[in-house]
């Protein structure tokens, strides 16, 4: 059964005043709907807390901007799920709530237990809705914006796609207000051209902007999970995006990543130390040969760690390559480095590397 996760933002759903727009849920809901009755699994990826609580309560404008947002998701989330139970209970479909914060993806065994509980959901045909916890997320852990999470959800239930509504309609070759500029319909893994027409602008009322946008889009497409970016706001633009029409960017994807891998790739926010590597071994774990990270290619340790914590790869330059779990300590890594005959500092399986 294919698995697609879907990511709505806040210029989707939010009108101008910055109001939720209850025409444009609908629409969506009824798209969703379609695509489950056709045999798809669905994850749902909804900003709109927000904005909804904008619409609901008015603030004193000395409140933090912490504290601002905390109040704002905890009365908006209430009301967006709302909207979202009874549209889709329209359609004889249920939904349920799911809220994470960066530290759900700390390690293995939260990262397993909130795995568990969205494949459950589906399994038991109920859509999971999912949103970063505003209410208890603080500055220093709250994801970039729900595009990081999107991403970090579609490596963790192993989807086929994920697909990225925003309101614009793709990745353009230009300036997206220069008539003679197009969208760039596909592009490659590895080709990052596309990097310097892109600002870094962020949307009216969401957290991220299209540089966060395709970074994350890029680095999915590494997990073998095909990326598309639409246009929310176009009717129908799910179902033309399911049928394979030219409409967006997809960012095509390399050959699929294990899930321990795409736990290791998106949890490089936890990693304790960096370890820095000489041209002999950045050129041998480029190499298409699937291959350990070797002590006798070590240059430098940094970093206080312990054998299981996550580490940095880092060429001699200090260019961030990739991260791994590391087999040792700090301590016996810096005492082996340059070594050869030893075991390996990062295996394999526990090693992800960025397109070098």
């Amino acid at each position: 059964m294919k698995r697609i996760v879907i990511k709505v933002g806040s210029n989707v759903l939010a009108k101008t005043d910055g109001g939720l727009d209850l025409q444009r849920i609908k629409h969506l809901t009824g798209q969703l709907s379609d695509l489950r009755e056709q045999g798809i699994q669905i994850v749902l990826v909804s900003s709109g807390a927000v904005a909804s609580g904008r619409s609901l309560i008015q603030l004193p404008a000395k409140l933090d901007e912490v504290s601002r947002r905390q109040v704002l998701a905890a009365v908006g989330q209430v009301k967006l799920l709302n909207i979202y139970a009874d549209l889709f209970a329209k359609k004889n479909m249920l939904c349920a709530q799911v809220l994470v914060t960066k530290e759900d993806f700390r390690d293995r065994e939260h990262y397993l237990n909130l795995q568990n509980c969205i494949n459950t959901l589906l399994q038991n045909n109920v859509m999971p809705v999912v949103n970063e916890n505003d209410v208890i997320s603080v500055t220093e852990l709250m994801f970039t914006d729900n595009d990081e999470l999107a991403g970090l959800v579609s490596g963790m239930v192993n989807a086929d796609k994920l697909i990225i509504l925003s309101n614009i309609d793709g990745i353009y070759d230009g300036n997206p207000g220069d008539k003679t500029s197009k969208v760039i319909n596909r592009i490659p893994y590895g080709d990052k051209q596309f990097y310097k027409f892109i600002t870094s602008e962020k949307s009216n009322f969401g957290r991220g902007g299209m540089l966060t946008k395709c970074a994350m889009a890029h680095k999915v497409a590494g997990l073998g999970i095909e990326v598309h970016i639409g246009n929310g706001q176009k009717d129908m633009i799910l179902t033309e995006m399911i049928k394979g029409k030219q409409t967006g960017t997809i960012f095509v994807p390399r050959k699929t990543t294990s899930g321990i891998k795409k736990w290791v790739a998106h949890s490089e926010g936890f990693a304790k130390g960096s370890i820095f590597i000489d041209e002999g071994a950045k050129k041998v774990l480029s190499s298409s040969t699937p291959t350990s990270l070797l002590p006798v290619g070590v240059v430098k340790v940094e970093g206080h760690f312990i054998k299981g914590d996550l580490i940095r790869i880092c060429d001699q330059k200090g260019k961030y390559l990739g991260v791994g779990k590391s087999q040792y300590a700090a301590e016996k890594a810096a005492e082996i480095k340059g070594k050869k005959n030893q075991r390996p500092i990062v295996h394999y399986d526990y090693l992800f590397l960025h397109h070098i």
